[in-house]
């Protein structure tokens, strides 16, 4: 058995969301927000320019590179009546530099000494002297170049005496070397040697002179 029922046709009841009037009559807070969403993305895209604006106008520039300073040519510091010791590794001296007067400049590590007196020793107590008016010399003493009657006496290998005197001479003593382009007078024992220039190293036991020279060497046994 079944029941059928027929219901009258409903009419259609249009939705409308009513006229503009009525949005405009929706709250300040509800139309605030509706714009700020629409215009969201295009807020951050130009705070983000602003911003990277901001970061390019106040970063700052890199530096110039900084210009060479000048040599200093004042020393930092100075002695009078002084004298500097140098030891080895094992103690012993090995050099001894006293003068009147000694000036340091920092920016070469430079010694300028007046009147210098310098004593070396060798390993096996070897003694070289050398002396001069003035002599500019590095940090630690063991290069010197000697200015205005230079000397350094010493004795050679077979153990004479040996000096050398110049107005510049160039010397090692640590390493027992001595150099000059100047006019130079040598003295082995009873001999001289007068040349205009030389290049002398006692641990090679060899003295090379540079010509002209002129040399006067005494007859062996014969003593003045």
């Amino acid at each position: 058995m079944s029941i059928e029922l027929h219901l009258p046709d409903l009419p259609e009841i249009p939705i409308s969301l009513g006229p503009p009037a009525a949005r405009a009559r929706l709250p300040w807070s509800v139309r605030l927000r509706e714009a700020a969403s629409a215009y969201l993305p295009l807020l951050l895209m130009l705070a983000l320019a602003l911003a990277t604006w901001w970061l390019v106008k106040h970063t700052p520039l890199p530096a110039p590179p900084a210009a060479e300073r000048p040599p200093r040519t004042e020393p930092d510091y100075e002695m009078r009546g002084f004298a500097l010791e140098r030891f080895g590794a094992d103690g012993r001296l090995v050099l001894r530099i006293e003068g009147a007067r000694m000036r340091h400049y920092p920016d070469n590590d430079l010694m300028e000494i007046d009147e210098p007196q310098i004593r070396a020793i060798a390993a096996d107590g070897r003694v070289t002297l050398a002396s001069a008016r003035r002599a500019l010399g590095n940090g630690d003493g063991s290069e010197l170049q000697l200015l205005g009657d230079a000397a350094v006496t010493s004795t050679d290998a077979a153990g004479a005496p040996l000096s050398m005197t110049s107005e510049f001479l160039h010397a090692f003593l640590v390493l027992e070397r001595v150099r000059t382009n100047r006019a130079v007078t040598v003295r082995i024992g009873s001999s001289q040697i007068v040349a205009a220039g030389l290049a002398y190293d006692h641990a090679l036991r060899r003295l090379d002179l540079q010509g002209p020279m002129r040399a006067v060497f005494e007859p062996q046994g014969r003593r003045r």
